[in-house]
């Protein structure tokens, strides 16, 4: 097993108190991980097989769940929650490929995995280029330029803007522009080696929903539209189309709006913001463990609970994650990293527990 690096560049800077906690820290997550591959060699030596066995897995559950919709077997509440939960081990899956955990030697199979989980999941940024911005957030997660995180409300106050983005990505989008326009360009300010460069860095930015998550939300807004008019004025309008809206509605449009709320609620709170120090990974997330989260967790695969193990190690699938995180959560805990910190929720994100003035 290739030995990993428990001191990493960026932490030279960071006080000596810290750097040794981060590199206990990773320390025992390596020997937890090893631990799990050496009782586990089958499913250790086939993690291609195992990620294309849930992949397939996913997207076959959510096909039978909008067959079993379609011959009226499955309630249409039952449908959207239970196909919210496939889509969440797609969104794990994304980003496990995003690190290229699976498939990495053949391209091919990689991107078509890549294209499928978007595919399915049309609410979200096209992951090629998501996966630019992912790496970008390990490397400076908690800061002004992080815009993975930060275009999902982490850092703004509690208010109308952050519960409607949270809600809907793009009504936050198009509610704040200005906003939206500020976290971008500190973005390409931080990426952008010259304007050449800062250039198609803001065409890429303007792509991040084309055209997938530009139907999703043609489509998604169209349904509510419908439905309120149809609510206020009393009429009913009836035809081919909406009967097919409808459909794809509960089988797709809304499990999307309810697994994605589900994430970007719970990733946007854990996440620490704008006090955090550069490349200090024990002040960019925390640990959210409280059963008040379930019926979130349950959406986005426990993300809470395992995310801060991932900031420490990149290295590990979630499947495993998710199989050792009480180990994990054990050694965090014992390191001082927090644990349901929710005063955050008044602090903006910030990391120091003094109240925080910011903009709503």
């Amino acid at each position: 097993m290739a030995r990993i690096a428990t001191r990493l560049p960026g932490e030279r800077t960071l006080a000596e108190e810290d750097r040794n906690r981060i590199a206990a820290i990773r320390g025992e997550l390596i020997r937890i991980g090893n631990d799990w591959r050496e009782r586990h060699p089958f499913l250790a030596a086939h993690q291609d097989g195992v990620g294309m066995a849930v992949f397939l897995m996913s997207i076959a559950g959510v096909v039978v769940d909008a067959a079993l919709y379609a011959a009226g077997i499955l309630p249409w509440y039952a449908t959207i929650l239970i196909t919210a939960f496939w889509l969440s081990l797609l969104h794990e899956l994304e980003h496990d490929l995003i690190h290229s955990m699976y498939f990495r030697q053949n391209r091919v199979v990689h991107n078509a995995m890549m294209f499928g989980v978007w595919f399915f999941r049309p609410s979200t940024i096209n992951p090629w280029i998501r996966r630019t911005l992912h790496l970008h957030h390990h490397e400076v997660s908690g800061t002004d330029s992080d815009l993975e995180e930060r275009g999902i409300t982490n850092g703004e106050g509690w208010g109308s803007h952050r519960l409607l983005s949270l809600l809907d990505s793009m009504l936050g989008i198009y509610s704040k522009p200005l906003r939206q326009r500020a976290i971008v360009t500190a973005y390409i300010k931080h990426e952008a080696r010259s304007p050449e460069e800062a250039r198609q860095l803001a065409a890429k930015t303007l792509a991040l929903y084309f055209p997938l998550g530009t139907i999703h939300y043609a489509l998604w807004h169209l349904f509510i539209g419908l439905h309120v008019y149809e609510f206020v004025s009393g009429n009913t309008v009836s035809g081919s189309w909406v009967t097919a809206l409808n459909f794809v509605a509960v089988t797709l449009l809304a499990p999307n709006a309810v697994r994605t709320f589900c994430l970007h609620f719970v990733s946007s709170n854990m996440h620490y913001y704008g006090d955090v120090e550069e490349h200090n990974v024990m002040q960019q997330t925390q640990v959210w463990t409280a059963k008040w989260l379930k019926p979130f967790h349950a959406l986005c695969f426990n993300f809470g609970e395992t995310h801060a193990i991932h900031h420490f190690l990149v290295r590990d699938p979630f499947y495993l994650r998710e199989a050792i995180k009480h180990d994990c959560q054990k050694v965090l805990r014992d390191n001082g990293v927090r644990f349901n910190d929710f005063g955050t929720f008044g602090r903006a994100n910030r990391f120091s527990l003094a109240p925080a003035h910011v903009e709503p």
